[in-house]
């Protein structure tokens, strides 16, 4: 009797290693992590006209650097008579306060260029408009962030379930910048149909309001799928493509 209940006891054990070791052959390592703020990027976006017919297309990166990352986005498009051609691009260290920004933009026969470099020590920020248009300095808060890094440093914080605080980031000026969940919405972006995080932004300047919806996926990345920006002609939108 002790003989046989000791080969029970073998071959339950027995058993037990040979379906954890087919456990561990059934279950893959995970995936690694892939976009920012995992590893670099770079998105591919259509623009479009209101009702959908193609405008253009933009780009948007993000490179680790030994000093944190750099950020660019580019959009290049054309309404009849009338092209449009801008870059941004801004670098930060890890703790994503901006370092510097710079923007040139082609909107038909007006240009903008214009480059602006933090001194987080003196609380200010350095622009200098390109062309001969000079330099002047601006007062700004602690771990300012411009436009584009915000966008990136939100999707950091959505990813870790926060919708940013309201604050003042840098675009040629000072904006104040709000975020607003509005729950989830199911869009269509890269040809698929998926279910996203609706997210209402709001600029506020010294001069001029403006409003604009974002769309992230669910994803580790917090990837931006879709921006719809309400202009008097219509809604313009950028679709992510890849």
């Amino acid at each position: 009797m002790t003989a046989v209940r000791g080969m029970r006891r073998v071959l339950l054990t027995a058993a037990s290693l040979i379906a954890s070791g087919l456990l561990c052959m059934a279950a893959p390592p995970p995936a690694p992590l892939t976009g920012f703020p995992f590893a670099d990027e770079e998105l591919s976006y259509a623009l479009k006209w209101p009702g959908g017919l193609p405008l253009g297309e933009a780009h948007l990166k993000a490179k680790q650097s030994s000093a944190g990352w750099d950020f660019t986005m580019s959009l290049d498009g054309s309404l009849p008579g009338f092209d449009l051609k801008d870059e941004y691009k801004a670098s930060a260290p890890g703790d994503l306060c901006t370092a510097a920004f710079s923007r040139t933009a082609a909107h038909g026969a007006k240009k903008t260029a214009e480059t602006e470099a933090v001194d987080a020590g003196r609380g200010v920020v350095k622009r200098e408009t390109l062309h001969g248009g000079g330099t002047s300095e601006l007062t700004v808060p602690p771990c300012v962030r411009d436009a584009l890094t915000f966008l990136f440093y939100s999707r950091r914080e959505l990813g870790q379930g926060r919708v940013p605080a309201a604050r003042e980031i840098l675009f040629g000026n000072l904006y104040r910048a709000q975020m607003d969940y509005g729950g989830a919405e199911t869009v269509t972006a890269s040809g698929k149909v998926e279910v996203s995080d609706k997210v209402g932004v709001t600029l506020k300047g010294p001069a001029s309001d403006f409003h604009f919806q974002m769309y992230f996926a669910r994803d580790a990345a917090r990837t931006p799928l879709l921006i719809k920006v309400p202009l008097e002609m219509g809604t313009f939108s950028m679709e992510l493509v890849h």
